[in-house]
């Protein structure tokens, strides 16, 4: 649908924005656009709704696993170069200690691993949301800024399988939008 509106010159739709009152509203309209079988739908509101993420039938992230593999990582790495200081590249016979004693190396492991999965939450969770994003199209929407304020979207996107502007209009109204607006690049 994008290569055709593109080469008719027509501006290309990003989707349908549905504007609710109530948080109550968003969710029984994310729930009526879930069992209609819309997949691509996105949910904004000026605060946490409960239950919204699972409305719109939002899958687990990966996050935790990127979590607990930086954290490992981490640790490996600083177990590895406390190892490759002290029994590798310097080493030093102190009170006829071993020089690779790993007892002594597990308060910077523990720092290390802790560091490693602080870091990789922090860019996993930046990647995995795209961001930063400074421009997005729902920024053309001039209702969209009160999304902060005081009302609820709901954006079905063209990617979606079942995507007809026409249709996809008509079922926002239908569940109880009350301002539609089309989404333009």
């Amino acid at each position: 649908m994008h290569d055709e509106q593109s080469q008719a010159g027509a501006p290309e739709i990003y989707g349908v924005l549905g504007q609710f009152d109530s948080a109550e509203d968003l969710l029984e309209a994310a729930h009526k656009t879930r069992e209609a079988g819309y997949k691509r739908t996105d949910a904004y509101a000026p605060f946490p709704v409960h239950g919204l993420a699972d409305a719109l039938g939002a899958t687990r992230t990966r996050l935790p696993l990127i979590v607990l593999l930086g954290g490992i990582t981490g640790g490996v790495l600083g177990y590895l170069m406390q190892y490759y200081m002290t029994a590798i590249s310097y080493p030093m016979n102190v009170g006829g200690r071993p020089t690779d004693a790993w007892q002594s190396f597990v308060p910077v492991t523990f720092e290390m691993t802790i560091l490693g999965a602080a870091l990789s939450a922090v860019l996993g969770m930046l990647a995995l949301n795209g961001l930063p994003r400074p421009y997005h199209p729902l920024f053309n929407v001039p209702e969209f800024s009160l999304a902060s304020q005081n009302r609820f979207f709901l954006c079905i996107e063209a990617s979606d399988p079942q995507f007809d502007l026409a249709e996809v209009s008509e079922f926002l109204s239908r569940i109880g939008s009350t301002h539609i607006s089309i989404v333009e690049y």
